[in-house]
């Protein structure tokens, strides 16, 4: 195995988000020994998750690792370290200006469900050339303050999967703020959705709630008002709510990102650039968004507490074939699926 895409929130990190605690609050240090466990065997870890981009750059960091993906899938950020002898550092591509990644090009693909008529299978390497789209630390104009900003890449590259939404003069939850949509799904949806306060704040690209509603009813209600461009993900339970949100039997995390935006679409872009094979791939994760990641990884787990909170899961687990789930949750979990995995090969 060459490479480990991980989610935080739910997988890795215990309650309160901490690496040394399990799900219950009790010390562990299961998480910490599988990441030990993949550094030891030369694994690249790459985290994954719908938190900002300096959270997620940081906690990078204290692994020794050098790129990962921020706000559920919206940008791949690659360290100086990881751009091989000519790159195009500054080109365009078709593929993200679609939001679409790049091994699915050719085929129709759905984030959000983790399907495509053109499945990625075997080594990148197959696939046509990939021009790169990202934005260098060297860059300039609105690329000199993005790559200004805490969580940029020192030298290296950030890669947005946005589609048509693009950071500029204003950031892309700006542009989806004008758009009227959160304010629209707020109204509709009050009293089962409110903003995940006070996570919801310096966001760049998504708007973060929290509630119980239907995300695949969201997203029909956002194509009829005319915001086809953007989707609902459902990140898993969370523990926070306001007294608005008493009388709902469990509260759910919900981003509001560019349609294109997914994590599986940027599993598979990072994977292209890395050159690795699907089959040296796998993935640890505890949401429906994480799952549709084992479309493109060798390998997909879920950790316990996933299948604990969202029994139903288990239907969306039977689309894909190479989906375990581990028999501890969290850290644990995490460290079950490494250690089985690099055993196994």
């Amino acid at each position: 195995m060459r490479c480990l895409y991980l989610d935080l929130d739910g997988t890795l990190l215990g309650r309160g988000a901490s690496l040394v605690h399990d799900g219950e609050g009790r010390v562990s240090l299961q998480g910490m020994r599988a990441i030990e466990a993949c550094l030891r065997a030369g694994v690249e870890i790459v985290l994954m998750s719908g938190r900002r981009r300096i959270q997620v750059a940081e906690d990078a960091r204290l692994l020794g690792q050098s790129a990962y993906i921020f706000e559920s899938g919206a940008c791949v950020v690659l360290g100086a370290d990881q751009l091989g002898p000519g790159r195009v550092a500054s080109g365009t591509s078709s593929n993200l200006a679609s939001g679409t990644s790049p091994d699915v090009a050719s085929g129709s693909s759905n984030p959000a469900s983790g399907t495509s008529s053109n499945p990625a299978s075997g080594a990148p390497s197959d696939l046509a050339p990939v021009a790169f789209s990202g934005r260098s630390g060297a860059s300039s104009g609105a690329s000199d303050a993005m790559a200004g900003r805490a969580g940029a890449p020192a030298g290296g590259e950030e890669h947005w999967l946005t589609g048509d939404l693009q950071p500029g003069e204003l950031t892309i939850a700006q542009q989806i703020e004008r758009s009227g949509a959160p304010a629209m799904l707020l109204e509709r949806y009050e009293g089962r959705l409110e903003y995940h306060e006070p996570w919801h704040l310096d966001r760049e690209v998504s708007h973060l709630f929290r509630g119980l509603v239907d995300a695949l009813e969201v997203d029909t209600l956002l194509a009829e008002q005319g915001h086809g461009q953007l989707r609902l993900v459902d990140n898993g339970v969370v523990n926070r709510r306001s007294p608005a949100l008493a009388g709902l039997p469990h509260v759910r995390g919900y981003h509001l990102v560019p349609a294109g935006a997914s994590k599986a679409a940027a599993v598979a872009f990072h994977r292209q650039v890395r050159g690795y094979a699907r089959d040296e791939t796998f993935a640890v994760g505890d949401s429906r968004e994480d799952l549709a990641c084992a479309e493109h990884v060798g390998c997909f787990w879920l950790v316990a507490n996933a299948v604990e909170r969202d029994p139903s899961i288990g239907v969306a687990i039977a689309q894909f074939d190479n989906v375990r789930v581990a028999e501890a949750g969290h850290g644990a979990g995490v460290y079950e699926a490494v250690v089985s995995t690099l055993v196994t090969g």
